[in-house]
């Protein structure tokens, strides 16, 4: 042991002494705390578990009580005969050790060096007390501060001396101060020191999980504060007390697991937290499952790594069957307890849900061989629903059907589709079938799960299925073909011509029966039907112009009905297409003509006509004057286009209107005229091309008139 070492024990072993002697004794004459504070231990090979090193002497001068005793080496303890002795096999200590004793009378501690250690070992009282290769609290000018340490949570009375600072070169007007974090800086007044003797001193309990050590200054100065030695660095050091315990995130943590799953198959990892120094055991937690809900098929289906709370599968994969297991769901509950799990540990507690998952290992069956459905012909919808078991869970891809027709359906007249209540395939007509033509369809359905099947697993006989599918005859309504029925005829046919004759076909083949016909939409009430025979005969003229016709086309409709129990009946379309005849005049429009009443280039008015007729019915058109005579003296009808022509006028007028008398005939063979007249007004025109026209009755254009007016306008 070098002489740095042996000042620093000189040191220390008195300001540990002194720090049990706080108490205040239980009776007279006895003094709280540990009665010898200093051992010694000769090394001589690797301590084994439960082996006695030496026995403190402690008395808390009330009984020893409730005494509980922390060593700073967590792999040592004081057992209850208040041996030291190794938790466990170890094979290397430090050379110092401290025991901290506690109860509700004492708090002091006690030193136990351990001499003869391998010289290899890097550990030694400076590891211990963090002071490295060098003193580094040794200033130049001879102040010796030597690291402290305390133990967290320590009861009142405070202050409590801790430390003692030494200037070897101080004179009786210097003075100790402390400064840094925890004396003059936050937080302030937690350390103090004694200006003239250079004790330090802790104010109240301290909380290693809050600071686990504190970096301070300490110099002296004279009286008028200059700085005769220092600063030189303090260094205080919390020793963890576990009084923290191990915290789990949540409460409840699940996990799942297939089932089938091999022997240690992970499922789950549980963590806790401990606040203490994970460098002791205060803070080396260990995890074991204390309870398993339900608890069979045998109590320990689930293992928990101690160290890694990892918790895997205990059984072996036969067992691990969802299928066969009591429920899906084990409740596991977990206790974390530091201290590596001895005895005295404190604990934390936290549930873990593990669900046993289902993979795919059992083929959906049908549960019957042969099912049979029936139908009306002609309807659709839902006809049969098709049951399955699968042992496996149906809210998953591993229970959930599939169904699909295999074979029977050439025409695609059915669709099966499944459940998602029930997973029963649901088989529906979507195509209406027919007695006359097929009256028993057999349909081949085979039923899959939406995932694949385990490897070892495949589908057998039973997952497939045969439906009967019998077509109930019903009576069907008689069919018309065509359907429409198209003609051509002329308009204005006479009365009772033939215009169609109707056919309508029962689809009952094999029943015999009669069909009536009957009209059901006319809506010009043109057309009457034989009963009987579907003979279709006009019983008006048909009328091409009719607004009834549309694109030459006139439409009714006809009722066939059988005479079947019910009776049915069906309708059919008859389409007429309507060829022209010259059956209407043409006219002229517009009925209002204006031309300027002298002779320039306003005196021209256009007109043209129209007719109901198609061609060649109607246009081209032939407008000329009236038949009247001395009527082309003063106008003139001269053609422009096959539809339009000129009025002009050859002399001027006066100022009125005139009725001018015209002809107007068609392209039709015969032609149809018509004679009509157009009102045109004789107006004076301005410059400006503005018309003035005369608002006076109308004269007629007779030739006496039109003759004196020409004389009185010349």
């Amino acid at each position: 042991m070098d002489i740095g070492v042996r000042i620093l024990l000189a040191f220390l072993v008195p300001q540990v002494a002194h720090v049990g002697g706080q108490e205040d004794g239980g009776h007279e004459g006895c003094v709280p705390g540990f009665q010898v504070k200093h051992y010694q231990v000769v090394y001589s090979g690797p301590f084994q578990k439960g082996q006695a090193l030496l026995q403190v002497e402690f008395d808390d001068c009330a009984g020893n009580e409730d005494v509980k005793f922390e060593v700073s080496d967590p792999s040592f303890h004081v057992d209850g005969d208040l041996n030291l002795a190794p938790q466990r096999d170890v094979q290397y200590t430090s050379p110092v050790m401290f025991i901290h004793g506690l109860s509700a009378h004492a708090d002091d501690m006690a030193q136990v060096e351990v001499s003869g250690l391998p010289i290899q070992s890097p550990h030694n009282l400076r590891d211990i007390l963090g002071l490295g290769q060098t003193l580094p609290y040794r200033s130049k000018r001879s102040l010796l501060v030597p690291p402290m340490i305390i133990t967290e949570n320590q009861r009142a009375p405070f202050p409590r001396i801790i430390g003692k600072v030494i200037s070897t070169e101080k004179s009786g007007n210097h003075i100790f101060r402390l400064t840094g974090p925890g004396a003059d800086q936050d937080p302030k007044g937690l350390f103090t020191i004694d200006i003239d003797t250079g004790d330090v001193s802790v104010s109240r309990s301290l909380d290693r999980e809050a600071i686990e050590s504190y970096q301070l200054e300490v110099s002296t100065t004279d009286i008028a504060g200059n700085v005769v030695e220092g600063p030189a660095q303090l260094v205080i050091t919390v020793i963890d007390q576990n009084d923290n315990r191990p915290i789990f995130k949540e409460t409840r943590y699940t996990g799942e697991v297939l089932e089938g799953s091999p022997t240690g198959t992970t499922v789950m990892t549980m963590m806790a937290f401990d606040a203490d120094d994970p460098a002791t055991d205060n803070a080396a937690l260990r995890y074991n499952i204390v309870r398993q809900s339900p608890n069979n098929p045998v109590l320990n289906m689930f293992s928990i790594d101690a160290e890694r709370g990892d918790i895997v599968t205990a059984i072996p994969p036969a067992l691990l069957d969802r299928e066969t297991l009591p429920t899906t769901t084990y409740e596991l509950e977990i206790v974390a307890k530091d201290m590596a799990g001895s005895e005295v540990g404190l604990t934390g507690t936290a549930t873990a849900t593990i669900t046993i998952t289902d993979k795919n290992d059992h083929a959906p069956e049908f549960t019957h061989p042969l099912f049979e459905a029936y139908v009306n012909e002609g309807s659709t919808g839902v006809v049969v629903n098709l049951t399955v078991d699968d042992r496996d869970d149906p809210d998953t891809g591993a229970g959930r059907a599939i169904y699909s027709i295999i074979d029977g359906d050439p025409t695609q007249s059915f669709e099966i589709q499944t459940n998602p209540d029930n997973n029963e395939g649901m088989l529906s007509v979507v195509k209406p079938l027919d007695y006359e033509a097929m009256s028993l369809h057999t349909l081949f359905i085979k039923v899959e799960n939406e995932d694949p099947l385990v490897p070892d697993v495949g589908y057998g006989p039973s997952s497939t299925a045969t439906v009967h599918v019998k077509i109930l005859d019903i009576n069907e309504g008689p069919v018309f073909f065509p359907d429409p029925l198209k003609v051509t005829r002329m308009e204005n046919i006479p009365l009772g011509s033939f215009v169609a004759s109707l056919n309508a076909t029962d689809p009952d083949i094999k029943q015999t029966q009669s069909i009536r016909y009957a009209v059901l939409q006319d809506p010009a009430g043109w057309l009457s039907v034989n009963p009987v025979r579907g003979t279709v005969n006009t019983s008006a003229s048909l009328d091409r112009e009719s607004p009834y016709v549309h694109d030459n086309k006139y439409t009714a409709v006809f009722i066939a009905t059988d005479n079947g129990n019910p009776l049915a009946t069906g309708t059919g379309t008859l389409v007429i297409y309507l060829e022209d005849y010259n059956d209407n005049a043409p006219y002229v429009v517009p009925s209002v003509a204006q031309v300027c009443e002298d002779a320039h280039d306003m005196n021209v008015a256009i007109v043209g006509g129209r007719d109901k007729d198609l061609p060649p019915n109607s246009a081209p058109f032939k407008i000329e004057l009236g038949k009247q005579p001395g009527l082309d003296k003063t106008w003139q009808v001269t053609r422009v286009n096959s539809t339009h022509s000129q009025i002009m006028l050859l002399h001027s007028l006066k100022k009125a209107n005139y009725q001018l008398p015209l002809l107007i005939t068609d392209s039709g063979v015969p032609p149809l005229s018509n004679s009509t007249e157009v009102k045109v007004q004789v107006c004076i025109c301005k410059k400006n091309k503005k018309m003035d026209c005369s608002s006076a009755h109308s004269h007629r254009a007779n030739p006496v008139l039109l003759s004196g007016l020409v004389l009185c306008s010349l």
